[in-house]
Protein backbone atom coordinates (compact mmCIF):
# COMPACT_ATOMS: atom_id res chain seq x y z
CA UNK A 1 0.00 0.00 0.00
CA UNK A 2 1.25 3.52 -0.72
CA UNK A 3 2.22 5.53 2.37
CA UNK A 4 0.08 8.56 3.14
CA UNK A 5 1.99 11.87 2.94
CA UNK A 6 2.37 13.75 6.20
CA UNK A 7 -0.66 15.91 6.89
CA UNK A 8 -2.94 13.97 4.50
CA UNK A 9 -5.71 11.59 5.46
CA UNK A 10 -5.80 8.04 4.04
CA UNK A 11 -8.56 9.09 1.66
CA UNK A 12 -6.80 12.42 0.93
CA UNK A 13 -9.70 14.34 2.51
CA UNK A 14 -11.44 15.03 -0.79
CA UNK A 15 -15.19 15.54 -0.64
CA UNK A 16 -17.17 12.54 -1.77
CA UNK A 17 -20.54 11.72 -3.14
CA UNK A 18 -22.56 9.58 -0.75
CA UNK A 19 -22.78 8.25 2.78
CA UNK A 20 -23.21 11.54 4.63
CA UNK A 21 -24.87 13.40 3.01
CA UNK A 22 -26.71 11.01 0.73
CA UNK A 23 -26.66 12.29 -2.84
CA UNK A 24 -27.71 10.52 -6.01
CA UNK A 25 -24.41 8.61 -6.16
CA UNK A 26 -22.85 10.92 -8.71
CA UNK A 27 -19.58 12.74 -8.12
CA UNK A 28 -19.72 16.18 -6.59
CA UNK A 29 -20.28 18.93 -9.10
CA UNK A 30 -20.71 22.69 -9.07
CA UNK A 31 -23.71 23.57 -6.98
CA UNK A 32 -23.21 20.51 -4.73
CA UNK A 33 -22.50 21.58 -1.16
CA UNK A 34 -18.91 21.00 -0.14
CA UNK A 35 -18.07 18.49 2.55
CA UNK A 36 -18.40 20.66 5.68
CA UNK A 37 -15.75 18.75 7.62
CA UNK A 38 -13.17 18.55 4.87
CA UNK A 39 -9.71 20.05 5.15
CA UNK A 40 -10.76 22.49 2.40
CA UNK A 41 -13.27 23.97 4.83
CA UNK A 42 -11.37 23.82 8.15
CA UNK A 43 -13.49 26.34 10.05
CA UNK A 44 -16.64 24.28 9.82
CA UNK A 45 -18.11 21.80 12.29
CA UNK A 46 -16.52 18.37 12.07
CA UNK A 47 -13.32 19.71 10.54
CA UNK A 48 -10.12 18.39 12.01
CA UNK A 49 -6.68 19.82 12.08
CA UNK A 50 -3.42 19.05 13.78
CA UNK A 51 -3.70 19.33 17.52
CA UNK A 52 -7.51 19.35 17.49
CA UNK A 53 -9.48 16.93 19.62
CA UNK A 54 -12.42 14.95 18.30
CA UNK A 55 -15.73 16.65 18.90
CA UNK A 56 -18.73 14.79 20.21
CA UNK A 57 -20.07 12.44 17.58
CA UNK A 58 -23.45 14.10 17.78
CA UNK A 59 -26.79 12.36 17.66
CA UNK A 60 -26.68 9.06 15.81
CA UNK A 61 -29.09 6.24 15.20
CA UNK A 62 -27.33 3.76 12.92
CA UNK A 63 -27.68 0.16 11.85
CA UNK A 64 -24.37 -1.50 10.95
CA UNK A 65 -24.44 -4.78 9.01
CA UNK A 66 -21.03 -6.44 8.61
CA UNK A 67 -20.43 -9.43 6.34
CA UNK A 68 -17.20 -11.21 7.34
CA UNK A 69 -16.48 -12.20 3.73
CA UNK A 70 -17.89 -15.71 4.07
CA UNK A 71 -21.52 -14.63 4.03
CA UNK A 72 -21.88 -14.60 7.83
CA UNK A 73 -23.51 -11.30 8.80
CA UNK A 74 -23.57 -9.45 12.11
CA UNK A 75 -25.97 -6.57 12.71
CA UNK A 76 -25.52 -3.91 15.38
CA UNK A 77 -27.52 -0.85 16.31
CA UNK A 78 -25.57 2.21 17.48
CA UNK A 79 -26.78 5.38 19.11
CA UNK A 80 -24.52 8.24 20.13
CA UNK A 81 -25.08 11.19 22.43
CA UNK A 82 -25.26 9.17 24.69
CA UNK A 83 -23.53 6.03 23.33
CA UNK A 84 -25.71 2.92 23.35
CA UNK A 85 -27.27 0.17 21.30
CA UNK A 86 -26.14 -3.39 20.59
CA UNK A 87 -22.68 -2.48 19.24
CA UNK A 88 -20.01 -4.27 21.33
CA UNK A 89 -18.32 -0.95 22.27
CA UNK A 90 -20.68 1.96 21.62
CA UNK A 91 -18.44 4.58 23.28
CA UNK A 92 -15.48 3.63 21.07
CA UNK A 93 -17.70 3.44 17.97
CA UNK A 94 -19.10 6.92 18.64
CA UNK A 95 -15.58 8.31 19.21
CA UNK A 96 -14.41 6.83 15.88
CA UNK A 97 -17.47 8.26 14.16
CA UNK A 98 -16.75 11.70 15.63
CA UNK A 99 -13.10 11.56 14.55
CA UNK A 100 -13.43 10.05 11.05
CA UNK A 101 -17.08 9.77 10.02
CA UNK A 102 -17.17 13.00 8.02
CA UNK A 103 -14.50 11.78 5.61
CA UNK A 104 -14.80 7.98 5.84
CA UNK A 105 -18.56 7.47 5.48
CA UNK A 106 -18.94 9.11 2.05
CA UNK A 107 -18.21 6.85 -0.93
CA UNK A 108 -15.00 7.11 -2.91
CA UNK A 109 -15.73 9.47 -5.82
CA UNK A 110 -16.22 7.84 -9.22
CA UNK A 111 -13.03 8.05 -11.26
CA UNK A 112 -10.68 8.22 -8.24
CA UNK A 113 -7.51 6.25 -8.87
CA UNK A 114 -6.98 3.66 -6.14
CA UNK A 115 -4.26 1.12 -5.58
CA UNK A 116 -5.33 -2.37 -6.55
CA UNK A 117 -4.52 -3.89 -3.16
CA UNK A 118 -7.12 -6.37 -1.93
CA UNK A 119 -7.67 -5.98 1.81
CA UNK A 120 -10.18 -8.77 2.39
CA UNK A 121 -13.68 -9.89 1.53
CA UNK A 122 -15.47 -8.07 4.35
CA UNK A 123 -18.27 -5.63 3.54
CA UNK A 124 -20.35 -3.31 5.69
CA UNK A 125 -23.54 -1.36 5.15
CA UNK A 126 -24.26 1.52 7.53
CA UNK A 127 -27.70 3.13 7.43
CA UNK A 128 -29.61 5.58 9.59
CA UNK A 129 -28.92 9.14 10.65
CA UNK A 130 -25.85 10.86 12.04
CA UNK A 131 -25.76 14.52 13.06
CA UNK A 132 -29.21 14.94 11.48
CA UNK A 133 -28.06 13.67 8.08
CA UNK A 134 -29.16 10.46 6.36
CA UNK A 135 -26.43 7.81 6.12
CA UNK A 136 -26.36 5.03 3.53
CA UNK A 137 -22.73 3.95 3.35
CA UNK A 138 -21.41 0.80 1.68
CA UNK A 139 -17.87 -0.18 2.64
CA UNK A 140 -15.58 -2.94 1.44
CA UNK A 141 -11.87 -3.77 1.33
CA UNK A 142 -11.49 -4.33 -2.43
CA UNK A 143 -8.84 -1.65 -3.14
CA UNK A 144 -6.59 0.85 -1.38
CA UNK A 145 -9.23 3.60 -1.22
CA UNK A 146 -11.82 1.28 0.30
CA UNK A 147 -9.31 -0.21 2.75
CA UNK A 148 -8.44 3.33 3.91
CA UNK A 149 -12.13 4.11 4.53
CA UNK A 150 -12.55 0.87 6.47
CA UNK A 151 -9.37 1.44 8.52
CA UNK A 152 -10.57 4.95 9.42
CA UNK A 153 -13.71 3.39 10.90
CA UNK A 154 -12.08 0.55 12.88
CA UNK A 155 -13.78 0.66 16.26
CA UNK A 156 -17.10 1.25 14.58
CA UNK A 157 -16.24 -1.68 12.25
CA UNK A 158 -14.14 -4.76 13.10
CA UNK A 159 -10.47 -4.74 12.15
CA UNK A 160 -10.90 -7.24 9.28
CA UNK A 161 -8.42 -7.94 6.54
CA UNK A 162 -6.63 -10.81 4.89
CA UNK A 163 -4.53 -13.01 7.16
Amino acid sequence: MTPVPSGASPTDGSPSNSGTPSNSGTPSSPGTPSNPGSPSNPGSPGASGSGSTAKASGPADLTIVVDDGTGAKTTWRLTCDPPGGTHPDPAQACAVLARNGQTALPAVPAGRMCTQVFGGGETAHITGTWRGTKVDAHLSRVNGCEVARWQALVGLLPRGGVS
